[in-house]
């Protein structure tokens, strides 16, 4: 069916950040169809639209610089379209820039960013926790899902810095994996900056098909990371702990904190 594919930008700001991200696409689907846009429908007996996003937003964390595609009946205008889904837009939710993309290409990110805000007196011992980490070979972290296993998250450092107030982590995003906001903020000792209101914000994802740089030395990992097996009591805490998260998120609680979905 011939029509057109557009790549929005677009931020998710203010309390917004509360909104998990499969209520974002129950609410995208609204705008869409407020604004009467052509949009094309997946099949099935629950059609929705053919909509897809880049990466998906960890709850409690604000966005500047997210990537949604969205495909179309029919060929539309792309100011127009971006127009029209901002005045839909809820307010926290803001769409930038727009642009037309072959309807065969996909958002595959290459990398993305995060900033938390740090207070002065965290400046010193982040920093050096940020060197530590970047001068080990191998960091490990655990986890349940896919599958339990211990995984090496170094490979998807590209960067750690305290800088200007925030804390900043440059991370690289294979097809394979990365590392997590939550699991790094644990491991640099600042998990407890979240609970007591420091925001935590992704300020970049960078694409692989609008990077043009050449330079091989600054590029993602190639293959999956390696992985150890848990010992039981680990794998035994973490089954234990999800079922907590599991239970605060069927009574409609909010956990403390950025949770990856």
């Amino acid at each position: 069916m011939p029509g057109d594919k557009l790549r929005f930008r677009f931020t998710k700001t203010g309390t917004l950040r509360l909104l998990s991200h499969h209520d974002l696409m129950r609410c995208l689907e609204r705008m869409l169809r407020r604004a009467e846009l052509p949009f094309k429908s997946t099949a099935g007996f629950h059609p929705g639209p053919r909509v897809v996003f880049a990466l998906s937003l960890p709850l409690g964390v604000e966005a500047l610089d997210e990537v949604v595609e969205i495909e179309f009946t029919r060929a539309v205008d792309e100011n127009e379209t971006l127009a029209a889904l901002h005045a839909e837009a809820p307010v926290g939710l803001e769409f930038t820039r727009v642009s037309l993309v072959r309807m065969k290409a996909t958002a595959l990110p290459r990398r993305m960013v995060y900033r938390l805000e740090l207070p002065p007196d965290r400046f010193e011992t982040t920093s050096a926790r940020c060197d530590e980490l970047l001068g080990m070979e191998k960091v490990y972290v655990e986890r349940l899902k896919p599958s339990p296993k211990r995984l090496n998250i170094r490979p998807y450092f590209r960067g750690m810095r305290v800088a200007e107030g925030h804390l900043l982590f440059d991370l690289w995003v294979t097809q394979t994996g990365t590392a997590r906001a939550d699991e790094l903020m644990k491991l640099l000792d600042v998990a407890d900056l979240v609970d007591s209101g420091s925001l935590i914000t992704r300020t970049l994802v960078e694409l692989r098909d609008e990077v043009t740089t050449t330079d091989p030395a600054d590029a993602p990992p190639d293959g999956p990371a390696d992985t150890l097996p848990l010992e039981p009591a680990s794998l035994e805490a973490l089954m234990k702990r999800d079922h907590e998260q599991s239970t605060l998120a069927g009574r409609d609680v909010i956990p403390a904190g950025p949770v990856v979905e």
